[in-house]
């Protein structure tokens, strides 16, 4: 194993040994608090332009395989671990964790401190930095890490979007059409939608409020998605049309997005939330949902018209807004991941509330 670098951009470093890719990456880094998951973790289109760390000490124990995707391929800059298997022992994998990322092209860092690294982002927020093994010259890395783009103000949707639409059928009786927005869409969106008896059209991020309304759907989704959701303006307008002609759902940046459309302000939290186990409190219902997370924006929600939005959910962490419903119109959205693969459960209701929804409307 050859030597690397994790160099962040207020002049703090780790050095480790590195695996998969060699050629070094740039990111935002955050972290990630599961335990496992991190398959889905790294093909999470929603992590593009970041460096993840995982808080679990050891990952790659059960390897990598081809069931388990949630997109079309990796999407993370880079990976940082304190250690990773060399070996793994389940009976569906097919590579190791190290093989996987080399194969996709992303770097990893492994052998350092992940407790101090995550503290340290916990104390001074997500920052930039940069994996490096072929470069330790630490003037050269804080230079390359000061040129790279801020997370704030970024567009990554547009690398992340599908380019042509596509259709995902029903699993059995075809009952409804709906329009999902392609921010970075995973697929376990796409199983849980098929499996309530939905045709869904996929459609790239640019696609226009009447090309979709022009499709006729029952439904419209609004997908996660990476980076910062005020940048995305032409999006926000598009939903705006929407907004009362077809029932509305978002999800994590689809959230932030229905937000925005609905007059609110988001804002960049300190280190964000990532992780399998986040408490949030529904306030609907008075039960505390255990929910998977990947989001380093949120709604402010004293920017929303209180007489015309509920705020539904709250996260018990940080006691930030984690789900909106209007009053009026169909359409609610939340900043969690219902559909999370590998769990937790609580929180797949929502995609029952969206049926019932689109039934109600027919």
């Amino acid at each position: 194993m050859s030597r690397a670098i994790l160099y962040l951009e207020d002049g703090v470093f780790y050095e480790g040994s590195s695996f998969g890719d060699s050629n070094g990456t740039l990111g935002e880094v955050v972290f990630n608090t599961s335990m496992t998951g991190y398959q889905e973790v790294l093909t999470d289109p929603s992590y593009a332009g970041q460096i993840v760390v995982m808080t679990q000490p050891e990952m790659g124990n059960y390897g990598t395989n081809d069931e388990d995707i949630e997109s079309r391929r990796p999407f993370v800059e880079g990976f940082v671990v304190r250690e990773c298997s060399r070996a793994f022992s389940n009976w569906r994998g097919q590579q190791t964790l190290d093989e996987y990322l080399r194969q996709h092209s992303i770097s990893g860092i492994q052998g350092i401190d992940t407790r101090a690294l995550v503290r340290h982002v916990r104390t001074q927020g997500a920052m930039r930095g940069i994996i490096s093994s072929t470069d330790f010259s630490h003037d050269s890395l804080r230079e390359k890490v000061s040129s790279h783009p801020r997370m704030s103000g970024s567009d990554y949707v547009q690398q992340v979007t599908c380019e042509d639409a596509y259709e995902r059928k029903a699993e059995s009786e075809s009952r409804f059409k709906v329009v999902a927005y392609d921010f970075g869409i995973k697929t376990n969106i796409l199983n849980c939608l098929s499996k309530r008896n939905c045709d869904v059209t996929v459609v790239p991020a640019a696609t226009s409020a009447e090309q979709v309304l022009s499709l006729n759907p029952d439904g419209v989704f609004l997908s996660n998605g990476p980076g910062d959701p005020e940048p995305l303006e032409a999006i926000v307008e598009e939903i705006r049309v929407l907004l009362g002609t077809k029932p509305v759902f978002g999800i994590c940046l689809g959230h932030q997005l229905l937000g925005l459309a609905l007059g609110g302000k988001t804002f960049k939290l300190k280190f964000g939330h990532r992780g399998a186990n986040q408490p949030v409190m529904n306030q609907r219902t008075g039960r505390v949902e255990i929910t998977s997370q990947n989001h380093g924006f949120a709604v402010d929600p004293e920017s929303l018209n209180a007489s015309e939005v509920d705020c539904t959910h709250f996260n018990l962490n940080d006691q930030t807004l984690e789900g909106i419903r209007h009053r009026s119109i169909p359409a609610f959205s939340v900043q969690y991941h219902p559909e999370a693969s590998p769990g937790p459960r609580d929180s797949l209701y929502l995609f029952d509330d969206f049926i019932k929804m689109m039934k109600d409307k027919s």
